[in-house]
């Protein structure tokens, strides 16, 4: 449908608003706006999370006081996991391996994809809403239904999927390998393909919209570049989420049916199964094959944001606007073609890790680049140090230092000496878990008035950076070294290696600094849910933005802007423009006679 098509569609739209009531129901709940689809999954991201968070303080506990009794351990866990307060080496595993699953697909994936990508993609390319509203609220309530699937793994019987994040067969293919290979595995599984499903449902109703209903003006060198990030997100998405959900169904055919895709010559306890024939690096293969460009599903939409919260708070325009949008289509390709740097010592032949070294530090070229330009934007600024600025400049931060150590990890030889230690946790969290973070709340921050029409309290949000900011360092920077020192990951006591003896005061250390950061997430969700009723009333352009979805009013209506679509006459970031007396110029605001196209 062609934009000019649907800008008059709109007046049939209007019309009908009138004659026809929201209920509660098809308003909040059965939604087909992708301003409300947008606040759903931000809210389902924000439980997730807590609990995602939750389970990680808890496993925090144990590594730095191991063999402790705490009574929260016997109050959440219960009497067979925690018998008498301390914790079974069971549940830790399986701790370890829900905690990662949330986090990266149920907080991060949805949390900036399907929350930004929602809101902003009809809003900044100047359309009614998705290409298809009803697409889009299955698309959450497939995604909705696998957290639920998810949570339930936790109550089963035997425990949840236990595994790792990655369940790596032959643990998670052999449902009697380990208490969690049970019930608990199933439903990770049964929850892992309906999530690909939504997934897939959404991506491609974020592809058709920005490539069909772009308002008139809106070429693609004229979009923000959150738009650009989240467009080519959503293509990587498509591309690489059917392989893990292949993956996905071999192994429940490996579980359920008898089948040896990822089995061979396997014996437990003594007794020699019937199993030939597969391989585990097989499963390997399809994992990474989604799970690296799942790192980048995750990160890529964070950088969108941050560009956009910088230019805005520089008030000047993004760097290098074109070269961001070349970085960001090499990082999409490269991504795809790197994924055995996660199985250099899974037995690859030696020539084959040469090549996914090579490809690997490759990717820093557009990574740095970004990272340059965004150093870039800030020189010389008129900076506007608001919460979300500062996020934002946190995030470029902890994506270099993670990036760095990214190096190390990437070259074979180097990866043999510390993979699966602390040293590979410490990389992945801070240029991946901790920086896609950073870019979720500094979106909140920065869009919160567009969502709820109300302005988060500021000193909460500088309270909620600071305190973050010191503790994800505090957690995540003395990793590297008991990593470096050889301490090994998802053991849930080392008390059994007098080597690491001297290595406790820093787990305690880390743990310490862990339970502050994570309490102090509580301001967050304060500041986040009683803002929502109670914050100070938004004006329409709060951050005097130039992007279109701040010409919308302030009130929601279903279609956006009341009345024509506004066109789109000049590129997103016309901050300081000399021919203008004020400091932004929106992208709707027509060319004055004589006025040069600021190059870009």
């Amino acid at each position: 449908m062609s934009a000019e098509a649907h800008g008059h569609d709109h007046g049939h739209d209007h019309e009908h608003e009138h004659h026809h009531k929201d209920t509660f129901i098809t308003k909040y709940i059965f939604s087909i706006d992708h301003k409300m689809i947008a606040k759903q999954y931000l809210i389902t991201g924000i439980v997730m999370g807590v609990i995602g968070i939750a389970m990680s303080l808890l496993f925090r506990m144990q590594l730095a006081w191991p063999e402790e009794s705490f009574k929260i351990f016997n109050v959440l866990l219960g009497d067979k996991f925690a018998p008498d307060g301390v914790m079974a080496n069971d549940i830790y595993l399986a701790l370890v391996t829900i905690h990662g699953t949330i986090m990266v697909f149920f907080v991060l994936t949805a949390g900036l994809s399907g929350t930004f990508s929602n809101l902003l993609i009809p809003l900044q390319i100047g359309a009614r809403d998705m290409a298809s509203g009803f697409m889009n609220m299955i698309s959450y309530w497939l995604f909705f239904l696998s957290a639920v699937v998810m949570l339930c793994s936790l109550f089963v019987e035997a425990g949840p999927a236990s595994a790792g994040w990655t369940i790596y067969p032959p643990l998670s293919a052999l449902p009697q390998a380990i208490p969690g290979s049970g019930t608990g595995m199933t439903l990770w599984l049964v929850s892992m393909a309906i999530f690909i499903a939504s997934s897939l449902m959404g991506s491609l109703n974020y592809i058709v919209t920005v490539i069909n209903l772009r308002t008139k003006g809106m070429s693609m060198t004229r979009l923000p570049l959150t738009i650009w990030t989240f467009f080519v997100t959503a293509i990587i998405g498509v591309i690489s989420f059917p392989v893990l959900l292949s993956a996905a169904l071999l192994l429940i055919f490996d579980r359920s049916f008898g089948t040896s895709f990822f089995l061979s010559d396997i014996y437990i306890a003594g007794e020699v199964l019937h199993y030939q024939g597969g391989s585990p690096v097989l499963f390997e293969h399809l994992f990474w094959f989604l799970g690296h460009p799942e790192v980048y599903i995750v990160i890529l939409p964070a950088m969108g944001l941050v560009s956009e919260i910088m230019a805005t708070n520089s008030r000047k325009p993004i760097f290098g606007y074109r070269a961001m949008i070349m970085s960001v289509l090499a990082i999409a390709f490269l991504s795809t073609i790197v994924w055995g740097h996660h199985m250099f010592i899974s037995g690859m032949n030696p020539f084959l890790g040469s090549v996914f070294t090579f490809t690997t530090l490759l990717i820093a070229i557009p990574s740095a680049v970004k990272a340059f330009n965004w150093i870039t934007t800030l020189w010389k600024g008129n900076l506007q140090f608001n919460p979300a600025m500062l996020f934002s400049i946190g995030m470029v931060s902890t994506f270099i230092t993670g990036g760095l150590t990214g190096i190390i990890l990437g070259d074979s030889t180097l990866d043999i000496n510390v993979h699966d230690t602390y040293f590979v946790i410490a990389h992945f969290h801070l240029v991946m878990g901790i920086s896609a973070l950073y870019g979720m709340f500094a979106g909140i921050y920065h869009w919160f008035p567009k969502m709820y029409g109300r302005m988060l309290n500021k000193n909460l949000g500088y309270i909620h950076f600071w305190i973050t900011a010191v503790c994800a360092y505090g957690v995540f920077f003395p990793m590297h070294f008991i990593g470096l020192a050889g301490l090994p990951r998802r053991y849930y006591t080392n008390t059994n290696f007098p080597l690491f003896d001297d290595l406790q005061n820093v787990n305690v250390l880390i743990t310490t600094f862990a339970l502050v950061g994570g309490a102090f997430q509580l301001v967050f969700l304060y500041n986040f849910f009683s803002s929502i009723f109670y914050g100070k009333k938004a004006v329409q352009n709060p951050w005097k933005s130039t992007t279109l979805e701040w010409t919308t009013p302030v009130e929601h209506i279903h279609g956006n802007w009341p009345g024509e679509i506004p066109h789109v006459y000049r590129w997103p970031y016309d901050y300081s423009n000399p021919n203008h007396d004020v400091d932004f110029v929106p992208q709707n605001v027509p060319m004055k006679e004589g006025e040069q196209v600021l190059h870009h």
